[in-house]
């Protein structure tokens, strides 16, 4: 870093004041809420759509890659291995890079967000599933082991019931976060609350994109609440 270079941008601060004075307030026109009401609708679909295929990939490998389900030894740690290569190949690759990868070979379809999103994401849960089924107390395990349960059964009675509401917990972490990229795919074409605040920054109509983005903190809010609602269920 050039330290003995200027730092901070000469215009900066006032950029920056202009910018947050827009909060207040924001613009609350029914037109342009209807536009991001709107816009919410598709960055929620591809995120519960990404969150549903990064489910779908994550938790068998997760399986996989814990090493819980194979009880035989030379089996279980290549396996183990190939899983855990294959869900740090999908997560090294940002869901910005496998969007642009599949818009060159989709087009501009929905189906580009849902893939882009769930792919690294199924890297992300998956190698936190392994995690968690990996380490859960060993004396329900080895009760179930002492009553001749095999591995499958453990992992079906015993690991998977003890990890759930962490598992359940850090999926719905995931899920705020895939809201974010959800919106962040606009910077490839697909539409959304990031579409409409890339627009109204190239307009510099700051009002505005304050409103989309108490959208996306309701959004988020939301389901931090759907999330500990889920877990007080699973801890009762």
């Amino acid at each position: 870093m050039d330290w003995g270079g200027s730092l901070i941008h000469s215009g900066g601060g006032g950029a920056a004041r202009t910018f947050f004075l827009a909060l207040f307030p924001p613009d609350l026109s029914p037109e342009f809420l209807r536009i991001s009401l709107a816009a919410t609708w598709p960055t929620l679909a591809y995120a519960v759509a990404g969150m549903t295929v990064a489910v779908l990939i994550g938790l068998p490998l997760g399986i996989l890659a814990s090493g819980t389900v194979i009880s035989v030894p030379r089996l279980r740690w290549p396996v183990a291995l190939a899983s855990r290569f294959s869900l740090g190949g999908m997560r090294a690759i940002h869901e910005l890079v496998w969007a642009v990868l599949f818009v060159a070979a989709f087009g501009l379809s929905p189906l580009v967000a849902v893939l882009a999103l769930g792919i690294p994401y199924g890297g992300i849960l998956g190698r936190i599933y392994s995690e968690l089924l990996h380490d859960v107390p060993p004396e329900p395990l080895r009760a179930l082991r002492t009553a001749g349960a095999s591995p499958v059964r453990q992992l079906l009675y015993g690991r998977i019931p003890l990890a759930l509401p962490d598992m359940v917990g850090y999926t719905f972490y995931r899920f705020e976060c895939a809201i974010r990229s959800a919106a962040i795919m606009s910077f490839v074409g697909i539409q959304g609350l990031g579409y409409q605040l890339q627009l109204s920054l190239n307009d510099l109509l700051f009002r505005q994109v304050w409103t989309l983005l108490l959208f996306m903190l309701v959004l988020v809010v939301l389901v931090d609440q759907w999330s500990s609602l889920v877990r007080r269920k699973l801890a009762s």
